[in-house]
């Protein structure tokens, strides 16, 4: 049986006292809370489905695979790049750039990623051609 992964840091964070009501009558709050934040970001992991757990066959099979498709074109001269599974060991430049293709940017080779502009509201780095669309995707509320 696998085991759920432990969770190590807290977060707090103030509400309106109906939230917090509402809250304080949930069976398990935390649960909720970091479902509703997957659920925002639309990042639940496809094999684990947001548990953080996958089977060990799951694991097993999809390991290899992952070690071996972990290489994405870079968006400007399509240059193979390779990216870590995590951000943990990455600093300055290189640690945004992987975390701008890890929350649904694009990815830039380190050649590329200083030539593209930020954008001035999140600073991911999009092409003066994109930036329209970025603005009114990531940006209009």
């Amino acid at each position: 049986m696998a085991r759920k992964a432990p969770k190590t840091e807290i977060v707090a964070f103030k509400v309106e006292e109906e939230l917090a009501e509402f809250l304080n009558k949930l069976p398990n709050k935390s649960d909720f809370i970091r479902k509703a934040i997957v659920a925002q970001f639309g990042m639940a992991c496809p094999l684990c489905s947001g548990t953080g757990v996958v089977a060990r066959g799951l694991h097993n099979h999809y390991k290899p695979v992952i070690a071996e498709h972990n290489e994405h074109p870079c968006e400007k001269c399509q240059t193979m790049q390779a990216f870590p599974l995590s951000l943990e060991g990455l600093a300055g430049t290189d640690r945004l750039r992987i975390e701008q293709f890890f929350h649904g940017g694009p990815l830039y080779c380190a050649d590329c990623y200083p030539d593209v502009p930020p954008c001035d509201d999140c600073g991911w780095h999009i092409p003066v051609e994109d930036a329209a669309d970025h603005v009114r995707k990531a940006h209009t509320h």
